[in-house]
């Protein structure tokens, strides 16, 4: 199990680094495979959103054991939150902040929390822009994505994933 683990993380930086020098003089390579990882797992999560809203669930609602009911799109979103969840955790853990020294519990709560914020910080940012100062939903979106993002980054970096050096930085 542990050389598969090498093999994939391996093969995941291969790639990753193979098309940095394209964007080396825009970003740091830390930066560059955060951006990736995440993108990566964006798509993977809207791909498996749609896949099993449409085709999975059918746009109905889904009924769970014990007389609960779901809608379909929440139960979409559940079963790509638990794909992905554990898909970005890795990302992050093993290819864009691999010197991590803070135990892997630890690290997976912290996770837990920035995404959570994250998921939070959206729904806030996303109901100001449209709500409050009637911006369109579109232009909201975009911007609202850009400060998640780098909220994201931040908080995993300097948080979750955080490092001595990282520490050391900050003093």
């Amino acid at each position: 199990m542990r050389q598969l683990h090498e093999n994939i993380k391996a093969f995941i930086l291969r790639v990753i680094d193979f098309f940095y020098p394209l964007f080396k003089r825009v970003m740091p390579l830390q930066t560059f495979r955060y951006a990736v990882c995440g993108g990566g797992n964006t798509a993977l999560n809207l791909l498996i959103f749609a896949a099993s809203y449409n085709y999975l669930f059918q746009k109905q609602v889904v009924y769970l054991p014990l007389g609960m009911a779901m809608e379909p799109h929440i139960a979409a979103y559940a079963l790509a939150f638990m794909v992905t969840f554990p898909s970005g955790f890795y990302l992050s853990m093993f290819v864009v902040f691999p010197e991590s020294h803070l135990r892997r519990r630890i690290q997976l709560f912290r996770y837990l929390l920035v995404v959570l914020g994250s998921v939070i910080l959206n729904y806030l940012l996303l109901k100001t822009f449209v709500e409050v100062f009637h911006w369109y939903p579109t232009p909201s979106m975009i911007l609202n994505t850009i400060l998640v993002v780098t909220f994201s980054y931040v908080s995993q970096r300097y948080f979750s994933f955080r490092t001595k050096k990282t520490l050391n930085q900050e003093v």
